[in-house]
């Protein structure tokens, strides 16, 4: 006999909807910021008596520490799965933003090995250990807890689908002539991954760092976002992504992020998201692409060229300003990038290895016109704001006969001396032998396979160890930002509590009406969680403070009095 089916339906034949730990932590938070039980069960459409339940089991819940989409945690789940998982979401994600194809194989493959060397680490266990499968059926669960896709970006070179890549660039080229497009008007923009302050594995500087206690070289990636035309007289200011909103470098140097040569934004992963990306286009490409035509007397119209990726995906042009509808959007097919986006085509790669050789300028320039040492420069003196200099020489370096050239996959008649075979390369100045010889300079043994391997870095594998670390960064994330210097304490003072918990309500009743009356409630959350986390955090903070110190004065009061009464009666 077959045995019996759980019953997941009510009757009537609705099925019964799980609420997920990441929603009960929700409606526990809004809870916290005083908004009505009956209020939270209107929103998520739950009966009160849900919301009471949730709550009544508060501290159970926050106490939680489950992989984004879970609905309860197991006591007979082993502790180890969680733990997989939440690596394999931040692996996951790192290898979207390099680029790389993801695949079920490739990531219950992936769910295995981290499996085994999460089992190695625990005390008194084997790695011959088989516990786990990584199955058909662990996989579908797995989707649904984390709501990930089969297939995240494409680019991989292996799997790379010429003949999709080839009646694309026909069409492609077709369209520029039937549409009268110029390459001044024609645009590509492309992320990439920088590990801003790694150098050469062979320098006596990356194993000093290597081998500091603490170093997390993962913390050092910063996301770039590129774009220029395709006649390469003109290059966009670069969205910058890093994990930290405010670097304590900023203070130190005096930095007004509206003056910087990139736009400056932050989020835990540094990585470019989908509003990031509208953000840049409306406040940066927009504005900058009208400019540069109307100097050029030329028609208001642009393309825009890029890939499918997340930050980026269709319906882009429903988010561009009124003013800014004269912008078209094409995307690429997918597993053509690596074959024709003219960013992938030198363009990065070019850009990457005149930051190495601005980064070796400057390590020059510092051991010869002051008393500081390479190693002393390195580990004391080389932060963000550096780095963002070096960012704006390398950019600015890149040629407009590069940017150009890299078009010659997509649209060949655009490029200047396209007819001529290897034009562009033989033209192209040795960089790399410049920066080989700029390291021979200082000391360091580096070689041509040396600076390329630094080159390509971004999108090798990570180990269990470094997603490890990379998790425990965006877990501290937010708590490092608030304990850090960047809270200015001359400003905190300046407010008084009363002030804030009144701001608190106006935030709490725009919230309210936000989340009442959008359309799209899914958005209106995410927006609402996003200040929250980025904004509203740092006042709650200030206020979870003084009424810490408010009380530990009450007592020391009670204890004073305490030990004065006592006198008085020993007297």
């Amino acid at each position: 006999m077959a045995p019996m089916k759980k019953k997941v339906e009510k009757k009537g034949g609705k099925k019964k909807e799980m609420i997920t730990v990441e929603v009960k932590k929700e409606i526990i938070e809004k809870h916290e910021r005083r908004m009505r039980v009956a209020d939270i069960a209107r929103f998520y459409n739950k009966s009160t008596s849900t919301i009471c339940t949730i709550l009544k089991k508060k501290e159970e819940i926050m106490g939680l520490d489950a992989a984004k989409g879970v609905t309860r945690v197991s006591k007979q789940r082993p502790h180890v799965l969680e733990d997989v998982e939440k690596l394999l979401l931040v692996w996951i994600n790192e290898k979207q933003l390099a680029g790389d194809t993801v695949t079920e194989n490739f990531i219950c493959e992936k769910a295995k090995t981290l499996y085994t060397d999460l089992v190695s680490k625990l005390p008194g266990t084997s790695t011959e250990n088989e516990g786990f499968k990584a199955s058909r059926g662990w996989f579908d669960n797995f989707k649904k807890r984390s709501g990930i896709r089969s297939v995240v970006r494409h680019g991989d070179a292996g799997i790379s689908d010429a003949k999709a890549a080839e009646v694309f660039a026909d069409e492609f080229q077709k369209l520029m002539v039937s549409e009268c497009y110029l390459p001044q008007q024609v645009f590509n923009c492309d992320e990439m991954g920088l590990f801003w302050k790694k150098m050469p594995k062979r320098t006596y500087i990356t194993a000093e760092e290597n081998a500091m206690p603490g170093h997390k070289p993962m913390k050092d990636r910063l996301t770039l976002l590129l774009c220029a035309n395709a006649s390469g007289d003109f290059k966009v200011k670069p969205l910058l992504v890093y994990h930290s909103e405010n670097p304590r470098a900023f203070k130190k140097c005096r930095v007004q992020k509206s003056q910087l040569n990139v736009m400056w934004r932050s989020n835990r992963k540094a990585w470019v998201t989908r509003i990031l990306f509208v953000e840049w286009i409306n406040e940066v490409f927009g504005p900058a692409v009208k400019k540069y035509l109307l100097e050029k007397n030329l028609p208001l119209k642009v393309l825009l060229v890029m890939d499918n990726a997340p930050a980026h995906s269709p319906g882009l042009e429903d988010d561009l300003l009124e003013e800014f509808e004269f912008i078209k959007v094409k995307f690429l097919p997918p597993n053509t990038t690596s074959l024709l986006q003219p960013m992938d085509q030198q363009v990065i790669s070019n850009f990457k290895k005149l930051y190495t050789k601005a980064l070796f300028q400057r390590c020059f320039e510092v051991t010869e016109g002051t008393n500081l040492t390479l190693r002393e420069f390195w580990k004391n003196h080389f932060h963000i704001v550096n780095c963002l200099k070096i960012i704006d020489k390398a950019w600015d370096g890149v040629t407009k006969r590069t940017l150009n050239s890299a078009w010659r996959k997509l649209w060949s008649d655009c490029v200047l001396g396209h007819g001529f075979e290897g034009f562009a390369h033989e033209l192209e100045p040795p960089v790399v032998d410049e920066i080989v010889s700029l390291g021979k300079t200082l000391g360091l043994e580096v070689n041509e396979e040396d600076i390329q391997e630094l080159v390509e870095e971004h999108g090798q594998e990570l180990t269990t160890d470094e997603l490890i670390d990379l998790r425990r960064e965006q877990q501290q994330e937010v708590m490092e930002e608030i304990s850090s210097e960047e809270v200015e304490k001359n400003t905190e003072e300046s407010l008084t509590s009363n002030e804030i918990r009144e701001m608190c309500k106006m935030w709490e009743r725009v919230q309210n009406f936000v989340e009442k009356h959008h359309p799209n409630k899914a958005v209106a959350v995410r927006a609402m969680n996003l200040f929250n986390d980025n904004a509203m955090s740092h006042f709650h903070e200030i206020l979870k403070r003084r009424q810490k110190q408010h009380s530990l004065d009450r007592s020391l009061i009670k204890v004073a009095q305490k030990e004065k009464d006592s006198v008085s009666y020993t007297n």
